[in-house]
């Protein structure tokens, strides 16, 4: 495996040096079915479980007979709020309570982002940039910065080596454009991406599952950030 070597943008439109991006990360095996079964996960267990029907005991109604058993020619009935009623309840119907989730190690994960990482490797859609330390929030800025590296209209993945509010808010009102922590790099993020866009610093600590604050012995202020699939 040879390293890739790529240049190191600034935010100015410059260069900063060159960066060998890991083989072990960006030149690894490619599985298709493995990415598409951890992103499948990833997705299911998002999801929220916010369907319900009510069934017929949860009904309003319905407590006595809506004709006597016999003798009127019509089909017996026991309640009005029998499924078969206009207003009764649903049968096999979703609880509210329905478990999507799906369970993957972390070694396929870790499996599934090396590959995902390779494939944009390999298809030249991998940009390193010196730092993203705005002095300020900015989309102006952010928008001249995309445009400098000639991302305009396309969908960016831009991962910092540590949370950083100014270059947040500074690209989160582009569309197309996403912003993540390095610790929270997941493989769903990186395939619905065109290019991703890394900071130096993030480079080192992808597949730590840290990012630079933490990494240092610092705090980490996001307790409630989704668990990282590490590389």
């Amino acid at each position: 495996m040879s390293a890739l070597t790529l240049d190191v943008h600034t935010r100015d439109g410059g260069t900063d040096g060159t960066v060998d991006l890991d083989p072990a990360i960006f030149d690894a095996e490619v599985k298709v079915g493995l990415m598409h079964q951890v992103v499948t996960a990833q997705l299911a267990n998002a999801r929220r479980d916010t369907a319900k029907v009510k069934t017929r005991g949860e009904r309003a109604g319905g407590g006595a007979k809506p004709w006597r058993q016999k003798g009127t020619g019509r089909a017996r009935q026991g309640s009005i709020r029998a499924p078969q009623w206009i207003g009764g309840g649903r049968v096999h119907g979703p609880t509210g309570q329905q478990n999507h989730a799906q369970r993957v190690n972390k070694k396929m994960k870790r499996a599934a982002l090396r590959g995902a990482l390779t494939d944009r490797a390999r298809g030249d859609a991998v940009r390193v940039v010196a730092d993203l330390a705005f002095p300020a929030p900015r989309t102006k800025e952010a928008v001249a910065f995309l445009e400098r590296l000639d991302l305009t209209g396309q969908k960016v993945l831009v991962v910092l080596a540590d949370r950083r509010d100014t270059a947040e808010k500074s690209f989160r009102n582009l569309p197309g454009v996403q912003v993540s922590p390095v610790d929270q790099l997941n493989t769903y993020d990186v395939l619905v991406s065109d290019v991703v866009v890394f900071e130096r610093d993030a480079l080192p600590l992808i597949g730590t599952g840290a990012r630079a604050s933490t990494s240092a012995g610092g705090a980490d202020v996001d307790a409630d950030a989704a668990p990282a699939e590490t590389a």
